[in-house]
């Protein structure tokens, strides 16, 4: 080992080690020096080990780490951070990524030779990427694209040659949607509580933000909030009736929230909610990065156009009628249908016995060790040679699993099949989260017939050929997973409203609710769409092929049962299904829709039936 190379590199330690400091302005603020990856974890900042032979491009690329994380303590406040943090995981990446990207601007704007090293980090970590990548990797995770985005817009730089394979491959998407959003960023950079706000509203326009209502749902009812943590161990798994479950308050689903996104623009795994005292896992150190839900990189592609999207809105129902509308809109339902209720609940509570006995602890028999088994002592007097038995409790595997209903609010389903469309819904969302499974209810629509906006857009610009879908879409979200079925049960009232249900175009809504899927943690997804008809949508099949929108759901469906994680059942109405889906059912009455959507969920848990992606 030279000497003068030695002491070089230990100068060089040093001096980075007292500039971190007085970058942070925290003098307990520690820098270590290693293999593990570069972050930060509560006050010690790790920085790669520099190597004997140090260069000036090496050591703008290691001032560049200490950089990032020294402003992270210094121009970040954790209680403004957790205060806004988004729920979902893909969310929190995404603002993770961009909340780290506003601390580095901050420091690059401020100091020029800050700027040239985070310039260096960045680039140096794409080139590195680059280097290992083939044909076969898949797109680029999105949160890193966003905050490459936030940075030009911040600083005015463009993203290094790397990086920008990784932008362009996101860079119309982002701009069409949260383009208006990401413009005002720079006037909130030194305002972090303001520019998390932004934040949360770019993570609106990407629709990656918390469902409307979940806010509330951490926030009312604090003390349900605390009952629900108890579970589903208590229950009675016979004769639960649905309307004495009001009394026992929020059944919310089981399990811990999932872990945040990570990012690997910034690569700060533990940013500000770390232990204080800086213990790390080794392992988590130096594992190497990957997304932590890869899932929303499925792709799919299709000859399917859309003439414009900009009048398409997906909306809480919350946002389409007063409280007090939807609470009369639900009262009228449930006298409607009251006979159906019992009926459903009955065929509900055979769905959650079956869960709980996948839940319950098993016993393993004939043993050498454990607890002595009674039941096998008879063996013991017919052969007192037998050598003793003994039996050891387990827990049965249940996978963390999320159910998304999806329901046609076509003009079709007008009457009778939408009233036990809403109604079984409600029930089953109610049962599912008592056994600790999360249950999420949409329905798909269009906001105008024969058209609306987008047919007048396209009549302005003279009748262009061939101009794909022609109508405005509406997607509601009635219950979001992570809401409680109590606080999203009066939504299902929006379906008795005259005039909600207009046309459907089945293809996009498919789409759209599998996506959503997609971005969820829990290890099985499960959706569940329920129709009576093929869809339709008059200015559309006006003015392209008459199989236009069937042809583009056949390949939605076709590409989600091939190459999706997420497993599609579809039950129709007086409508046959089963040409359109693999695992489908077609019922000739809406009275057995209950029965059909309880008998298909119950194969789709037998795990000797559903085996799950594999590992």
């Amino acid at each position: 080992m030279s000497g003068p190379a030695q002491t070089r590199k230990e100068a060089f330690k040093h001096a980075l080690v007292q500039a971190t400091r007085a970058i942070a302005a925290d003098i307990e603020t520690e820098v270590t020096f290693g293999a593990a990856r570069p972050g930060l974890a509560g006050k010690i900042v790790r920085v790669e080990e520099p190597p004997l032979d140090l260069d000036k491009a090496q050591a703008a690329i290691l001032r560049g780490q200490a950089d990032a994380a020294a402003m992270r303590i210094t121009a970040h406040d954790n209680k403004i951070y957790e205060s806004h943090k988004p729920k979902s995981a893909q969310a929190r990446a995404v603002y993770e990524a961009i909340e780290q990207t506003r601390v580095e601007a901050l420091g690059a704007s401020a100091m020029s030779g800050m700027a040239e090293n985070l310039d260096a980090m960045l680039d140096a970590r794409y080139l590195a990427r680059r280097a290992t990548q083939t044909n076969g990797n898949p797109p680029p995770p999105l949160e890193e694209a966003v905050a490459l985005l936030a940075r030009e817009y911040l600083t005015g730089k463009a993203a290094p040659e790397a990086a920008r394979p990784v932008l362009d491959a996101w860079r119309t998407w982002i701009e069409d949607r949260a383009g208006r959003q990401l413009a005002k960023i720079t006037r909130m950079i030194d305002d972090q509580d303001g520019f998390a706000r932004l934040s949360r509203d770019i993570l609106d326009a990407l629709e990656l933000g918390d469902e409307p209502g979940d806010e509330n749902c951490d926030s009312e009812d604090g003390a349900d909030n605390k009952n629900n943590e108890a579970g589903t161990q208590g229950q009675s798994e016979e004769g639960t009736s649905p309307d004495s479950e009001d009394e026992m308050g929020d059944m919310q689903s089981a399990g811990s929230e999932a872990g945040d996104g990570s990012s690997l623009l910034q690569d700060m795994d533990t940013m500000g909610s770390s232990d204080a005292d800086g213990d790390v896992n080794a392992d988590e150190e130096n594992r190497p990065w990957q997304p932590e839900y890869p899932d929303h990189n499925w792709q799919f592609r299709s000859d399917y156009h859309i003439f414009t999207s900009a009048h398409d809105e997906v909306i809480a129902a919350e946002d389409l009628a007063s409280p007090e509308e939807l609470t009369r809109l639900r009262a009228t339902l449930d006298r409607q249908l009251a006979h159906l209720q019992s009926m459903v609940a009955r065929l509900a509570n055979r769905l959650q016995r079956k869960l709980m006995a996948q839940q319950n602890r098993g016993w393993e028999f004939d043993l050498e060790e454990g607890q002595l088994d009674p039941s096998r002592l008879t063996r013991l007097i017919i052969d007192p040679m037998q050598p003793l038995s003994f039996k050891q409790e387990h827990d049965a595997e249940f996978r963390d699993t999320i159910v998304t209903l999806l329901l046609d609010n076509s003009g079709s389903m007008r009457g009778r099949p939408i009233m036990v469309a809403a109604t079984c819904a409600d029930i089953l969302s109610r049962t599912l989260e008592r056994c600790g499974v999360k249950v999420e209810i949409l329905g798909f629509t269009t906001k105008a017939w024969k058209g609306g906006r987008a047919r007048e857009d396209w009549l302005g610009r003279n009748k262009p050929a061939n101009p794909g879908r022609l109508n405005d879409l509406r997607h509601i979200i009635y219950k979001a997973a992570d809401c409680p079925w109590r606080r999203g049960r009066r939504n299902l009232g929006l379906m008795m409203r005259e005039g909600i249900l207009k046309e459907n175009i089945d293809g996009e809504a498919l789409l759209w609710a599998h996506q959503r899927l997609l971005t969820r943690p829990e290890q099985r997804r499960i959706l569940m769409v329920i129709s009576d008809g093929a869809p339709v949508d008059d200015s559309t099949l006006s003015v392209n092929t008459g199989n236009y929108l069937e042809k583009h759901l056949r390949e939605v469906i076709r590409n989600i049962e091939m190459a999706s994680p997420v497993n599609l059942i579809a039950i129709g109405i007086g409508h046959d299904v089963t040409r359109y889906y693999r695992r489908a059912v077609t019922i000739n009455d809406a009275e057995e829709l209950g029965g059909a959507m309880v008998d298909k969920l119950t194969e789709l848990f037998d795990e000797s039936a559903f085996p799950g992606p594999a590992a």
